[in-house]
């Protein structure tokens, strides 16, 4: 060893043995009396139930996807990540509906818990020395995933909402791995906490704390967290305030999102939602994820022109649009709910059941899934695949119609997918051929 990496060996020794050396590290640099475990406690017992529950319905919003049928995979290698998938029933119609919208609301909801829980525990992200044993290199690497998990996972999710495609690879994927790495920290980093939140909340004090009768102080033998200051700064809030600003927040960001789940009179007051806004009159007034000009539809192409072509078992049949419509016809009654978290109301559509298409090319008594093709030139989700159950549905349509009127060229003029329970983009629209039983 040389001159230079003895000094150099010394000196670390000595930063170790000395303390601290500068800044964030000290733990008189975090000088905020509001910080503390009871209230670090509160925070991170609203996420012990908010987050679960958005892992959960984030895995049901993955299911819906199919994603184990070859078309609409977009999450390769995901290996047993997977072991859950199951068939998405189509029953009730409002399923996806329900568990995306609670999925998207409270993600944008648990935001402000999400930063005032990181604002509480800093002092501990730059806790000194870094590694104390292999213990606590395992702790801090737990907390190092779950801080950075946590990001990603809201940061990419609020990104989608507002279509903000910015990714270097589908949102699906990155969200889906994300949320796996996520939650393995999220899992560890409560095993090693939950003692103590638990004898935080049953030590008493809400009620003081509510009243505003809350003490602050230096840090004491009592505080095994080491998030108390030692020389706190005279408080300019209670606790009982910066819980309420925290709800306050929380209560605000529900009034403008919830609305585009919710629909009827609430949907005007989803001013974050980018589908909130006013869709326009008639039959077809009501909210469109992409619009024809956007993914490259001409009018020509979806005019006289245009054929349906069903194929399956050997067989296939060419179809015009007046040829659909002489087919018959059913009616159903369906929303659309997407990815994002907007969904509408019931729509009256009509149509051709798919299972009726599948029995022109021979699938009479058990009709197979159906992989779907779009005239759709450019973006995502240009085909799809359905399952069986999904075909066999009576409400599962071809639609051609909706309250009343003939599809607007945005709402996927000539013919348009509608499945219950299914997500929005999957209800492809532009539709020119189906195959049954192939590819699927």
């Amino acid at each position: 060893m040389g001159p230079a990496q003895g000094s150099s060996r010394v000196r670390l020794v000595g930063l170790l043995r000395n303390g601290p050396p500068f800044g964030p590290t000290r733990p008189g640099f975090w000088r905020s009396p509001l910080r503390g475990p009871w209230l670090t406690s509160v925070l991170g017992a609203v996420l012990l139930v908010g987050i679960p529950l958005m892992f959960v319905t984030g895995l049901l919003s993955y299911a819906a996807y199919n994603p184990d049928l070859g078309a609409n995979d977009r999450t390769p290698d995901r290996g047993w990540l997977g072991f859950y998938l199951f068939s998405w029933p189509t029953d009730p119609h409002w399923l996806y509906r329900l568990t995306q919208g609670v999925h998207v609301t409270l993600g944008i909801v648990l935001i402000p818990v999400l930063l005032a829980k990181l604002w509480s525990v800093v002092p501990k992200l730059f806790s000194w020395p870094p590694v104390k044993s292999v213990g606590h290199a395992l702790e801090r690497l737990s907390v190092l995933l779950l801080v950075g998990g946590v990001l990603f996972e809201f940061a990419t999710g609020v990104l989608n909402v507002q279509l903000d495609y910015i990714f270097p690879g589908s949102f699906y994927a990155l969200h889906f791995y994300g949320a796996w790495v996520f939650i393995g920290a999220f899992v560890v980093h409560i095993a090693f906490r939950i003692p103590l939140t638990v004898r935080m909340l049953r030590g008493g004090g809400l009620r003081d704390e509510l009243r505003g009768q809350s003490r602050t102080g230096g840090a004491s033998s009592s505080d095994p967290t080491g998030l108390v200051s030692p020389r706190p700064a005279v408080p300019t809030m209670s606790r009982r305030g910066a819980l309420g600003m925290v709800g306050a927040g929380s209560l605000v960001l529900l009034a403008v999102t919830a609305g585009q789940s919710i629909g009827g009179w609430l949907r005007p007051t989803a001013l974050l939602a980018p589908r909130g806004q006013d869709p326009g009159p008639g039959p077809n007034g009501f909210q469109v994820n992409k619009t024809a000009a956007s993914v490259g539809i001409r009018a020509v192409d979806m005019g006289v022109a245009w054929r349906l072509v069903v194929r399956g078992g050997g067989r296939e049949r060419v179809l015009t649009r007046e040829e659909v419509l002489a087919l018959p016809q059913h009616g159903a009654a369906l929303p659309i709910a997407c990815v994002e978290g907007w969904s509408t109301e019931d729509q009256e559509w009509s149509g051709v059941r798919l299972s009726d298409l599948a029995a022109l090319v021979g699938f009479t008594l058990r009709p197979p899934g159906v992989f779907v093709q779009s005239a759709q030139l450019s973006g995502s989700f240009r085909s799809t695949t359905l399952r069986d159950n999904q075909v066999r549905d009576p409400r599962s349509l071809l639609a051609l119609r909706v309250n009343g009127a003939d599809l607007s060229p945005d709402h996927g003029f000539p013919a348009r997918i509608i499945v219950p329970a299914n997500p929005g983009v999957h209800n492809t629209k532009w539709v020119t051929r189906l195959t049954f039983g192939e590819n699927v």
